[in-house]
């Protein structure tokens, strides 16, 4: 795997050097992220793969599964990589019939910090994502507050932000050092998109320029979903260009769309963690980014 690497806080008395591709455990899951994963030691095999493969950075939260992420990460790694960086996400919950409910009150996210911590054995967690999410009620400003408050303790070393949009970004920028966003981005949808059931998933597109300019890494979540409006043959022609998987070209395709973008691609399959690896080794040209954009 490439040594690419990415400073993550970079200005802080506390940065951390990171490889330029990740790990999401989302899929480790169950049908709809809840519940075991149907494949138990495969997917502790993959988490144990990413530590083989040179990957560092780890994204989880405790509402995946219900908290299944979580114990997965621990059960194959602990004691943990050195420079190992796992990051978390508050600010949301789930029901027992799955949905997704915000969970940003500022005792909702010490909750969840703990929770966090017990659950993956460790005394500081060394990113976290406040994730806003539809139909909260809490005023953004004392969500962060209770991140920044987490962080002056000692709980949290650097807050980070999903799910926003450029004007929440902004107001974050004024309270305080962000280290991360984490929004949806890929080559097939990069704005934000309103969904069925209500809410937005806000775009890695139009926070992007504010990301580069304050030197702050942009985490696409959704990178390789295949079902977006704007998907059309141009990844397929690059694809058979370089004899590669589509998959793999839109994973190179974020690492040449900026230095700052951070993919975690997840996936539920060894083979596909192998496959998706094999991106960091493909070089699009110049007239391939033209053609892609």
């Amino acid at each position: 795997m490439s040594t690419q690497k990415i400073i993550i806080a970079g200005k802080s008395k506390s940065p951390l050097k990171v490889k330029r591709f990740g790990y999401g455990t989302m899929r480790l899951t169950g049908e709809g992220i809840w519940g075991e994963p149907a494949n138990r030691p495969e997917a502790l095999q993959i988490l144990k793969q990413c530590i083989k493969s040179g990957i560092n950075f780890i994204d989880t939260a405790d509402y995946y599964g219900d908290d299944v992420t979580n114990r997965l990460i621990k059960e194959a790694l602990y004691p943990y990589p050195s420079d190992l960086v796992i990051c978390t996400k508050v600010g949301g919950a789930r029901k027992p019939d799955k949905s997704w409910v915000p969970f940003n009150r500022p005792e909702n996210i010490r909750s969840s910090i703990d929770n966090n911590l017990r659950t993956l054995k460790l005394e500081q967690i060394t990113l976290v994502h406040f994730r806003i999410i539809a139909g909260g009620d809490v005023p953004f400003k004392e969500s962060m507050d209770a991140m920044f408050e987490l962080q002056k303790e000692g709980k949290i070393l650097h807050v980070g932000v999903s799910n926003i949009s450029p004007d929440e970004l902004q107001t974050a920028l004024l309270m305080g050092p962000i280290a991360t966003v984490e929004n949806m981005y890929g080559h097939g949808q990069r704005n934000s998109l309103k969904l069925q059931h209500g809410g937005e998933t806000r775009g890695g597109g139009e926070v992007l320029e504010i990301c580069e300019k304050n030197e702050i890494p942009l985490i696409p979540y959704f990178s390789l979903f295949q079902s977006m409006p704007k998907k059309d043959d141009r990844i397929l022609t690059i694809a058979k260009k370089y004899n590669a998987t589509q998959a793999q070209i839109n994973l190179t395709w974020l690492l040449h769309r900026s230095p700052w973008i951070l993919p975690i691609p997840g996936t539920s399959s060894l083979r596909h963690l192998e496959e998706n690896l094999k991106a960091v080794d493909i070089q699009l040209n110049e007239e391939d980014m033209r053609f892609l954009e």
